[in-house]
């Protein structure tokens, strides 16, 4: 039996994303290995969970689901907004402020690996996209850590805008926020703006990048 057009829709776009996303943390790698930057790496982690999410993502609107599968797909919403986070802060100077940063991640993603653990989501599933909210508890880990994240990319964005004033570094400093922010979007409950927001993210890290 032919799969709805909506579903088709979503497996398509997921899958493309993704592919597209492989293809450009590859590209990082290669930006590290040429200029040795700590931001690439962080990026470049950040963007090839964020190819794995929308790969789930895929599978999971193939009514490919399980209660591991979708933990595992909460969980990498939390963690690819903190890599690129992360990445952003290396951007900063004070090893000072790293440090807490690092230490701040890595004490929110483990709490947040516990709510999952601890109170295992339903199926989230509506019209083939992840729509429905997770237990309360890993909304409140979740939470905390993608607004923490998004703001502190936020605030490096425009402070790295005013000092370097380089419209590719814009473009993907605006990348890794409409990134970061899709997954904010998901925690709020707006499941239907978190796919174009995956893509526009995409777009704007391809012409950063190119």
């Amino acid at each position: 039996m032919l799969a709805p057009g909506l579903q088709i829709i979503v497996v398509f776009s997921t899958i493309f994303i993704s592919a597209a996303v492989f293809l450009l943390a590859r590209k990082l790698v290669l930006k590290y290995a040429e200029r040795k930057q700590a931001s690439y790496v962080l990026w470049g982690l950040g963007l090839w969970f964020f190819g794995l999410s929308a790969l789930i993502e895929a599978l999971l609107a193939l009514n490919i689901y399980s209660t591991a599968l979708m933990g595992l797909y909460l969980f990498l919403v939390v963690l690819v907004v903190q890599l690129l986070s992360l990445g952003s802060v290396e951007l900063l100077n004070g090893g000072l402020y790293k440090k807490a940063y690092y230490a701040f991640s890595a004490i929110v993603a483990l709490a947040t690996v516990a709510s999952i653990v601890s109170s295992p989501p339903a199926n989230l599933m509506v019209n083939y996209v992840v729509a429905g909210l997770p237990p309360l508890p890993v909304i409140i880990t979740s939470s905390i850590a993608t607004f923490v994240s998004s703001a502190v990319i936020v605030g490096i964005a425009i402070k790295s805008f005013i000092k370097r004033r380089s419209w590719k570094m814009m473009s993907i400093i605006a990348g890794v926020v409409v990134v970061g922010a899709a997954g904010t979007l998901y925690i709020a409950a707006m499941p239907e703006l978190l796919y174009y927001a995956e893509f526009l993210g995409m777009v704007f890290l391809w012409l950063g990048f190119k």
